[in-house]
């Protein structure tokens, strides 16, 4: 009986190892299609992106800094095959798909994107970027196992409830052809995350996105194989372990909570996730994130709510992208990887192994381009008299002490309260000397934790939403509403798992003016 239980074991954890979790983690032959490892291109003066020492500096120290991430050598790096870029196809809702578009789509011959000999001008590279801004990194379902069609299936729709275009497409998400009369669904492309449905029915790329990637994991996780029976647990633990473990912190780290629920708990601890917030690997789904608005980053100084990583040039967004879209996995905390818990967690000593393939310095730089490019969608607020009104009010609360014209952000951090900036922290980076006291547990207990939030810009807050790091609240309104401070609150945004009220504190700025002042400041606001 013992020897049939690790068997078991092995089978349930071979299924982990081959679904691709984070499009890195799985055996070699489950792809067979990537390009052969390249080094940075001469001549097309294109920064190189796993540069060890620009790598090295790239990320701030981790609040408990001895476990801060050492991420993979140039050398490795460059030896990983590179992802061919498909051509892809919309995924429509079941009623509003044409007739016939299966059948079409399983008569298509694959076909392959992004050729830089193609690429004669900056327009070129923009539109390129696209392309791989729209890639994705690994197919099937969000645990990379090949699930069919499943966004057809009307249950799926109604449980995840994705926003949907006016012409019944479901963007984030595409079909792509790499095998003629195989359809499959592209998944953890960045337009995943980053694209935005308004409620007319339009779209906007870069946008804080409203995709509900919790509420599809969930799904997923609700619908591992059946032959796993009572593993389906401690399975799912161990991929929360690989997500967002971070075992120096303790008792406190994010994954302990989860080591203690069954799968369906954990599903229901990411289905609590609202649209626009994103347990992403390195925060918890306790802790989450708000999805970053992409547009305008040129000229962000620091990226991630907790201001993890230097936005120094060009270089450093493409380092970014490169990180979180395929090596974090890869990095080590103490010596281990994220995936130490799971079988051939440890980076695979060949870089070959990392089967999902990594972004060339070609991709990167035009999808950086790409995103350098994005613009607002047009204001539809005017700067009216009560816009007008709100401006003085802005100005005179001194709200640009964190948020001033233009870009309506400093570029500083700020330190989350029960954080004291090392000294040498002060000169080395941009940090303002006061904590406005918002929730600390992101910046202080996850792997992304820098001790530090960054001021955010106000500029597109009209279409933004949910707001503050951790998105607890839909809309201005909400965030100046006094009674968030109070534990009897109900949160309008991110709750919680299992959450009912609890209070939104901190940023207590703007919170004692009259009704009218409130009023007046946000149209202000709204027109930035």
């Amino acid at each position: 009986m013992t020897f049939r239980l690790k068997k078991r074991w092995r089978i349930a954890l071979g299924v982990v190892a081959t679904a691709g979790l984070l499009a890195w983690f799985v055996w070699p032959e489950s792809r067979n299609d990537l390009l052969p490892p390249s080094e940075t291109p001469t001549g097309l003066g294109i920064p190189r992106v796993y540069d060890d020492q620009a790598m090295a500096s790239i990320e701030l120290p981790l609040a408990h800094p001895e476990a801060s991430p050492v991420q993979i050598s140039s050398a490795y790096y460059y030896r990983i095959g590179v992802r061919p870029i498909y051509k892809s196809y919309p995924i429509y809702h079941p009623d509003k798909e044409p007739p016939g578009y299966i059948e079409w789509l399983q008569q298509q011959t694959p076909e392959t994107e992004f050729d830089t000999a193609d690429l004669k001008t900056s327009e070129d590279w923009i539109e390129a970027g696209e392309q791989v801004f729209e890639a994705p990194t690994a197919y099937g379902n969000m645990f990379g196992f090949s699930a069919g069609l499943y966004v057809r299936d009307p249950e799926w729709q109604r449980a995840v409830r994705p926003p949907l275009l006016h012409d019944g497409v479901m963007p984030g998400m595409r079909y792509f052809v790499r095998e003629k009369g195989k359809i499959e669904i592209g998944m953890f492309s960045c337009a995943m995350c980053h694209s935005r449905v308004m409620p007319d029915g339009s779209l906007v790329k870069g946008a804080q996105g409203n995709f509900p990637f919790d509420r599809a994991l969930a799904w997923d996780y609700e619908r591992l194989p059946v032959l796993l029976g009572p593993l389906r647990s401690p399975l799912a633990r161990a991929i929360e372990r690989f997500l967002y473990g971070a075992p120096w912190l303790g008792p406190a780290d994010p994954s302990a909570e989860s080591d203690r629920m069954s799968f369906r708990d954990i599903a229901a601890m990411h289905r609590a996730i609202p649209p626009g917030v994103l347990a992403r690997h390195g925060t918890n789904p306790l802790r989450p994130s708000k999805v970053p608005d992409l547009i305008g980053i040129k000229d962000r100084r620091y990226l991630d709510a907790t201001g993890l990583v230097q936005h120094r040039e060009i270089g450093d967004l493409m380092r970014y992208a490169a990180m979180n879209q395929d090596t974090d996995p890869m990095a080590t905390y103490l010596g281990k990887s994220p995936g130490a818990s799971l079988p051939r967690g440890e980076t695979p000593e060949d870089p070959a192994d990392v089967a999902a393939g990594r972004y060339s310095d070609e991709q990167l730089y035009a999808l950086a381009l790409y995103i350098y490019s994005l613009k607002p969608p047009p204001n539809p607020n005017r700067f009216d008299r009560l816009a007008a009104a709100g401006m003085e009010i802005f100005e005179r609360e001194s709200c640009a002490s964190c948020h001033p014209p233009p870009l309506y952000t400093s570029n500083k951090l700020t330190p989350a309260k029960g954080f004291t900036p090392p000294a040498e922290h002060l000169t080395r980076y941009d940090v303002l000397t006061v904590s406005v006291g918002t929730d600390p547990d992101l910046s202080l207990k996850t792997r992304r934790g820098t001790g530090y939030y960054k001021a955010p810009s106000l500029k597109g807050v009209w279409y933004r939403g949910p707001f503050e790091h951790n998105g607890s609240v839909l809309t201005l309104e909400d965030w100046f509403d006094p009674r968030r401070l109070l534990d009897d609150y109900v949160p309008t945004g991110f709750k919680g798992y299992n959450v009912k009220t609890r209070p939104v504190p901190g940023h207590q700025f703007g919170l004692d003016l009259t009704a009218e002042e409130k009023r007046s400041l946000i149209a202000f606001l709204k027109t930035l």
